[in-house]
C-alpha cells in the first residue's frame, strides 16, 4: 500500500503537478471541456461511477469535450458544494480490494451549483443548447412513480409546491419540467434525462415521472417532450460506501492528498446504457460502458442478485450486531442465507445473458461483499429499505408465488427487516438497536412495527410496500409470519440457524452447489 511521508498537498488545479507520481492526475486541459452533462444529485456513487467512466474518456482523448456540472438540491449537498468548489472540483477515487489500493484525482466534474442558493443558475445551466445531458441519481423513491400503479403520484407536498411555483422550483421535477419548457419555446432540442438509480426500467420511470409533471403544469410541454424527448434505461453498479474522516485520513496520510471529500470504492464497476439519446451523447464505448438496444436483462440479474442480497444480509447483520458488510458475509449461516436465497429462489427467475456467467457471477458477488477494505456499513445498505425491499426483493417472491416456487429465504429477509423496524433489543428490552431510520415511511413503518410485533399484518398492509396481492397470498404470509415470530421468540441467531441450517427447507440443494 503507498505511503508518504511528505507534507499532504492541498488538492486544487493548481497543486496537480506537485501530487506525487503514485496518484494519476488528469492529463487533460480541463478548460478545454464543456459542460454538456448536469447531474443532479452529487453523492459518492456519482462520482465513483458516471464521473469515472467521463474521466476515463477525457483521460483516452475521447471529445468532444464532455464535462460535468453537478447540481445539489438537499440541505446536506450545501457542504459536498463547500468541498468541490474549494478544490476546483477535483476529487481523489481510490479503489480498494484488500490486496491493494489505487488512487486517481478525477476532473470530470467542473463546476456545482447549490440550487437552493441560486435556482436561476441551475436552470440557465439546463436550458442552454450547451447542455444536452441531465443525468439523475436521486435515490430510488426520488421518482414518485407508485411502483404497483405505474402511476406519477402528484400529491407529494415538493410536488405541488413546484407545479403552483414553475419559476421557482424546489424539487427535481420543477427544476427539469422549468428548463425544458424554456428550450421548447425557444426551439431548442430537450435535454436526454438519464436516470442513474437501482431502480428497473429506470428510464421509464424517470419519463413516467417527467412527462407527468409536464402534463400537470402543461399539457403542451408534455406532448413535445413524448415526441421529442428521450429517457434511456441504464444499469449501474459499483459499491461504494459514504465518506468518512477516517478515508479522509487514509488518502493524506497513503497518497498525500489533503482532500476535503475523497470516495473510497471497489475496484469493480459496470455501466449498461440504453443507446437511445436525444441530443448526442459522449463516445462512452471507449470508456468500457456497454450500449445497447436492451438493457433489462442486465438490470434484473444485478437487482435481484446484488440489491436483493444486500438487503437480505442487512438487517438480519445488524440484528446480530455486525456493523459491516463484510462482517455479515463471514457469518457462515449469513453466508448460507445468500447462498441458498441466490440459488435457489432468483437463479431459476434469471434468462441468460450474453456475456454473463450468472455460477461466476454470483462467486464475484460474494467476493465484493466480503472486501473490507472498503468498510461498507449496513446502516447505508438499509436506507430507504421500504423502496429497496420493494424494488429488490418482492418482485422475486412474486415470480416465484406465480410458478409455485421456494419464497423461504426472501420471505426471512422481509422477516429480518420487520424485527429491525422494531429499534429494540432482543429478549424483551426495550434499548434501542442501531441508528436514526432514514426511509420516506419512517413514522409508519416502526408505528406498524411496534404495534404488530410476532405479528406482520400491520406492516404487510402498507400498500405502498406491497401491494394487493402480496397481502393476500397464504405462502408469503405464513412464511414471513413463521420468521418473524422465531425472531422475536428465540432471536436471531437461532431463527437464523434453524432456517439454514443442513436439512431445512430449500437450504441443502443450493448450498451443496458451491
Amino acid at each position: 500500500m503507498p505511503q508518504t511521508s511528505r507534507t499532504p498537498i492541498e488538492l486544487c488545479g493548481s497543486n496537480l503537478r506537485l501530487i506525487p507520481p503514485v496518484v494519476a492526475v488528469p492529463a487533460y486541459n480541463r478548460r478545454n471541456c464543456a459542460q454538456h452533462v448536469v447531474h443532479i444529485g452529487v453523492g459518492g456513487f456519482h462520482r465513483a461511477h458516471q464521473a469515472v467512466y467521463l474521466d476515463d474518456l477525457l483521460q483516452r482523448g475521447g471529445g468532444p469535450g464532455w464535462g460535468i456540472c453537478g447540481v445539489g438540491m438537499l440541505p446536506q449537498d450545501r457542504a459536498m458544494r463547500g468541498a468541490l468548489q474549494s478544490q476546483d472540483c477535483l476529487y481523489t477515487v481510490v479503489e480498494a480490494d484488500g490486496a491493494a489500493s489505487h488512487a486517481r484525482v478525477i476532473g470530470s466534474i467542473l463546476d456545482y451549483l447549490y440550487a437552493p442558493d441560486d435556482p436561476e443558475a441551475v436552470l440557465t445551466r439546463m436550458a442552454d443548447p450547451q447542455c444536452r445531458i441531465v443525468s439523475l441519481t436521486i435515490t430510488e423513491g426520488g421518482y414518485r412513480v407508485n411502483r404497483w400503479t405505474g402511476e406519477f403520484e402528484d400529491w407529494h407536498s415538493d410536488i405541488q409546491h413546484d407545479l403552483e411555483h414553475p419559476d421557482r422550483p424546489a424539487g427535481c421535477f420543477g427544476y427539469l419540467a422549468e428548463a425544458l419548457d424554456r428550450r421548447r419555446k425557444r426551439g431548442v432540442p430537450p435535454f436526454t434525462v438519464l436516470s442513474c438509480d437501482n431502480l428497473q426500467h429506470n428510464g421509464d420511470v424517470a419519463r413516467k415521472a417527467v412527462i407527468g409533471f409536464a402534463g400537470r403544469r402543461d399539457p403542451v410541454l408534455a406532448r413535445w417532450l413524448a415526441d421529442n424527448g428521450a429517457f434511456p434505461n441504464s444499469m449501474v453498479d459499483r459499491i461504494t460506501p459514504a465518506t468518512t474522516d477516517d478515508h479522509r485520513r487514509m488518502v493524506a496520510r497513503e497518497f498525500g492528498i489533503r482532500d476535503a471529500w475523497p470516495v473510497v470504492t471497489e475496484p469493480f464497476r459496470q455501466w449498461i446504457v440504453e443507446d437511445r439519446f436525444a441530443d448526442g451523447r459522449p463516445d462512452w464505448e471507449q470508456a468500457g460502458v456497454l450500449m445497447t438496444a436492451d438493457v433489462v436483462p442486465y438490470e434484473k440479474v444485478k437487482m435481484r442478485l446484488l440489491n436483493a442480497g444486500h438487503q437480505a444480509l442487512c438487517y438480519l447483520g445488524m440484528l446480530l450486531g455486525h456493523e459491516y458488510v463484510h462482517q455479515a458475509i463471514q457469518d457462515e449461516q449469513i453466508l448460507r442465507l445468500i447462498r441458498t436465497l441466490m440459488d435457489d429462489e432468483v437463479t431459476p427467475l434469471l434468462s441468460v445473458v450474453p456475456g454473463i456467467d450468472l455460477k461466476e457471477y454470483k462467486a464475484t458477488l460474494l467476493r465484493r461483499f466480503a472486501n473490507a477494505a472498503i468498510r461498507d456499513r449496513l446502516s447505508r445498505i438499509g436506507t430507504d429499505a421500504s423502496v429497496r425491499i420493494r424494488e429488490f426483493v418482492l418482485p422475486s417472491i412474486l415470480e416465484q408465488l406465480a410458478r409455485g416456487g421456494p419464497i423461504r429465504m426472501l420471505s426471512l429477509a422481509v422477516a429480518g427487516w420487520f424485527r429491525y423496524l422494531a429499534g429494540t433489543e432482543e429478549g424483551g428490552g426495550t434499548r434501542q438497536i442501531g441508528l436514526t431510520l432514514r426511509d420516506p415511511l419512517a413514522d409508519r413503518l416502526t408505528q406498524c412495527a411496534r404495534s404488530g410485533g410476532a405479528d406482520p399484518g400491520a406492516l404487510l398492509g402498507i400498500r405502498e410496500v406491497f401491494g394487493e396481492v402480496l397481502p393476500a397470498a397464504a405462502p408469503f404470509r405464513a412464511a414471513v409470519a413463521e420468521a418473524l415470530r422465531g425472531l422475536y421468540q428465540d432471536g436471531t441467531r437461532a431463527t437464523l440457524t434453524a432456517w439454514v441450517s443442513p436439512g431445512s427447507p430449500s437450504t441443502d440443494a443450493a448450498y451443496q452447489q458451491q
